[in-house]
């Protein structure tokens, strides 16, 4: 029988017990001795309240506020140096504090150039060695706990009078970034501050906790800096790698936020999702430096816990990346107050207690790194010694790769060598499956060199897995990513190579002097920068041609093929003069031809088959219920690679918009609600001529509402069929695709496969979006192959469901058109093998036949 008066005395206990501990975070902000060590501190070092005029935890701190502040620690303290890495999108420093004793620093670069030796196989006396350890912090911006506790231990180590300062001081050198996201913190501090209370607040279904699109975890383009360690699209990431390199550190930390109803998680985590390539004794030493935290967190009263999630697999976040480099990556998870007090199924969380336990284990990982600093540094000089046995073991000696486009080439290349990966240039050419591999064109990694697990795991292919579970994406393997060929060499194939160390010079684009054409220019679209030159030459008002079909060097006359795509700016008829139109083409970077005749072989240049091309003028709906992620990839790629101005619409703008401003819309991945989004209008504009292009579950919406016309294909799991309680996550967990590569083959001679050398195309898959081919095989002209894993996981019920699948469709609706692609083309901002089918969709729309659509 239920007694309902014990109840009523509980419910009356919890609710006292809240209130108790809201108002004792309500009484007083903290002093700083909640945060820090109660010893004597400097007084002529600035306290971040003497500095801020309020107490860390008060308010959130501002990015500015935070770098003025650890630039005046570094001014009174001889124990700090700073300097500024890199500049963030919006122009805001990135800056790092390397923190040492003052002798140390007299001998900072003898200490730095120590541990690149230990790298290389020299000998160094590590008795007296300092450890590096780098102390990072709010990768994530609404994850805002890390950049506030920064500022503390910065005072800390700047002022703090005590054995263990000095001991900590003595034995390491730490490079604090105060915070990897200048943009997102700022974003998110200005929405949370200016949504304050005077009485605090912990509803959370209050304003303050409910940041609105797209919130401040992402930077200015809205990517996922954590995803970037690899991939290096961002200058905050270009910059940090940087540092890490310079340093070679022998602890990395990364401190982050998770759910309010969490607690406090530490590495390592989840032991069978660990990469393969990482050494057991990595995660043997995450285990021995984690007892460290624990202790500090059971001396405070903190929860936490450990080996339960997350993993250590993508070695593009910032706790795994430093995993391929004998050095220790951790990750810190502390549950998110997401404002200033919140309510949890833990109690009350205060944004001070959240800051309490980012410091705290900041702390304890320096007493780990001191306790344990020669197995540290020997951990490291072990894994580098072993890289060559690795390499002697492994079949795969090398790796060889070269593209036609020189541009895109250089780009990849240049991401290997900020990885410290040694590159060599081919001397003589060589053949290896069917592909010609030039002298000076081709480039090859040999896999023995320091950079051996970071440079294998770039390129290789891995389809078998110990662990059906991933955190994140299961492949990332960067040359199909950028649609090269390459080719794994064997010892017998490397010897026959000549191989010069690449010093970093750029290939020289193809260019010849350019006379003064007589009747037009022509630009071969298989040119990599092609798409930015083509909007550029489109916004001055030319009239440009496209080139409907392949020519051949020798009835062009030409000293090259030219394929379909390439473009024709005639002389005459222009809003310009010719000699303004012969400077726009020998400016442009790219190889241009002078055409002299207005014959080209076998086309006519005035022929009617040659299309004119329309400027695009496009909106693409953005906002609440969008993937910020999605989002951000169209507006990075079309603001920074393409350098086009176009309009980020909001959603909620949408009904009431005028659209007969753009002739283009571009539909992200995203919710797409009828009271925001009305389908007849959109439904009217496409049939009056206006082309959308859609992504992902943004196709639905179109399916739902009759703009076109596609089946779904696939499987739903199944629960009933899991035979045991413990399996039902990790059985379901199984059927979902995280990342992984599927190979797609295009139609030759569509306008969607202008400019591509063969008819296979890597994509990146996230999810088991599968759509049947349409009845007019012209109307999917990019479908997924019969064997469509290249590299990644895939269940067997997802790999039968989304093999022979469409990958592209194309719809007539009206006078207008919709181009659907089933996955993402421009994943994370590397995935530059499909920038040339988003232009194609983009600029040659309207090429695309109506009998080819469905």
């Amino acid at each position: 029988m239920v007694n309902h008066k014990t109840i009523m005395m509980q419910r009356l206990m919890i609710s006292f017990v809240l209130i108790c501990t809201m108002t004792t975070v309500l009484m007083a902000q903290p002093k700083l001795t909640y945060y820090l060590p109660d010893i004597e501190y400097n007084s002529e070092i600035s306290t971040p309240e003497s500095f801020l005029d309020f107490q860390i935890g008060e308010w959130h701190i501002s990015h500015d506020l935070l770098r003025f502040y650890m630039e005046s620690l570094a001014k009174e303290s001889d124990r700090i140096s700073i300097e500024t890495y890199a500049y963030t999108h919006e122009n805001r420093p990135l800056q790092l504090l390397t923190i040492t004793s003052p002798e140390n620093h007299q001998r900072i670069e003898e200490i730095r150039q120590a541990h690149i030796d230990l790298t290389e196989g020299k000998e160094v006396d590590l008795s007296n060695l300092p450890a590096i350890v780098y102390q990072g912090y709010s990768i994530h911006g609404n994850e805002s706990s890390g950049a506030n506790a920064s500022a503390l231990v910065a005072y800390y180590l700047a002022a703090g009078q005590s054995d263990k300062v000095e001991e900590t001081l003595d034995n390491l050198v730490i490079l604090l970034d105060p915070c990897y996201n200048p943009d997102g913190l700022n974003r998110f501090a200005s929405w949370v501050n200016s949504n304050r209370y005077t009485n605090l607040v912990y509803d959370r279904q209050s304003r303050e906790f409910n940041e609105p699109w797209p919130r401040g975890r992402t930077n200015h383009y809205l990517f996922d800096l954590n995803r970037d360690w690899l991939l290096l699209t961002h200058p905050e990431s270009r910059g940090r790698i940087k540092n890490f390199h310079k340093w070679k550190p022998n602890i990395l930390t990364d401190h982050h936020e998770m759910g309010t109803n969490s607690t406090f998680f530490f590495q390592p985590g989840i032991p069978s999702r660990t990469n393969p390539n990482t050494p057991a004794k990595n995660q043997e030493l995450t285990e021995d430096i984690a007892v460290f935290h624990a202790k500090a967190l059971d001396e405070i009263g903190s929860l936490y816990y450990s080996k339960e999630s997350f993993d250590d697999f993508y070695y593009g976040k910032g706790s795994t990346y430093p995993d391929a480099h004998g050095c220790i990556g951790i990750l810190f998870e502390q549950a998110s107050s997401r404002g200033h007090l919140q309510e949890s199924i833990n109690g009350v969380l205060s944004f001070p207690f959240t800051i309490r336990n980012q410091v705290t284990t900041s702390l304890s990982t320096q007493t780990a790194a001191i306790n344990l600093r020669e197995e540290l540094l020997t951990f490291k000089k072990q894994f580098y010694d072993g890289l060559r046995d690795k390499a002697k073991r492994n079949p795969v000696k090398a790796y060889v790769f070269t593209d036609d486009e020189p541009k895109k080439l250089d780009i990849f290349v240049d991401k290997l060598l900020q990885h410290d990966i040694k590159v060599s240039r081919l001397d003589n050419d060589y053949k290896a499956s069917g592909q010609h591999y030039a002298a000076n064109q081709s480039y090859a990694v040999e896999l023995d060199q320091k950079q051996y697990t970071l440079a294998k795991t770039i390129f290789e292919s891995v389809t078998t897995f110990q662990d059906s579970l991933f955190y994140d994406v299961s492949a990332w393997t960067m040359p199909l990513a950028f649609d090269l060929s390459y080719d794994e060499l064997d010892a017998k194939q490397l010897s026959s190579l000549s191989l010069s160390d690449y010093s970093g010079e750029l290939l020289e684009v193809e260019m010849q002097t350019l006379g003064i054409a007589k009747f037009a220019y022509l630009i071969p679209w298989n040119q990599y920068g092609s798409e930015k030159v083509l909007y550029q030459l489109l916004s001055e008002s030319l009239k440009i041609k496209v080139l409907n079909e392949d020519v051949s060097a020798a009835d062009s006359g030409l000293d090259k093929d030219v394929v379909q795509g390439s473009l024709i700016v005639p002389i005459h008829n222009q809003r310009s003069d010719a000699e303004e139109i012969h400077n726009m083409m020998r400016d442009c970077g790219l190889k241009v031809y002078a055409l002299n005749s207005g014959s080209l072989g076998n086309v006519n240049i005035g022929s009617p088959s040659l299309r004119s091309l329309e400027l695009p003028r496009v909106a693409l709906i953005s906002g609440q219920g969008m993937s910020s992620y999605d989002v951000g990839e169209l507006w990075h790629h079309m603001d920074v690679n393409l350098e086009m101005p176009f309009t980020m619409l909001d959603m909620k703008e949408f009904n009431s918009a005028n659209l007969d401003k753009y002739n283009l819309i571009l539909m992200a991945d995203g919710r797409y609600p009828k009271s925001h989004f009305n389908a007849d209008k959109l439904s009217k504009w496409i049939k009056d001529g206006g082309t959308v292009i859609a992504f992902k579950s943004a196709i639905d919406f179109l399916i739902n509402n009759k703009l076109i016309d596609a089946e779904k294909h696939g499987h739903a799991f199944n629960f009933s069929e899991v035979q045991e309680y413990g399996r039902i996550r990790s059985s379901s967990g199984a059927q979902r695709i995280g990342g992984s590569i599927f190979e797609a083959t295009i139609t030759e001679g569509h306008p969607l496969a202008y400019g591509y050398d063969n008819d296979k195309i890597a994509l990146m898959k996230r999810g088991s979006r599968a759509y049947k081919l349409a009845d007019s095989p012209l109307a999917v002209p990019l479908s997924y192959t019969d064997q469509a894993l290249l590299s990644g996981y895939s269940s067997d019920e997802n790999l039968s469901s989304i093999k022979n699948t469409a990958a592209a469709m194309i719809h007539k609706h009206g006078r207008g058109k919709v181009i659907s692609f089933v996955d993402n083309l421009l994943f994370r901002g590397y995935w530059y093998g499909a920038h040339r089918l988003f232009a194609n969709a983009m600029f040659y729309h309207e090429l695309i036949d109506s009998g080819a659509m469905r």
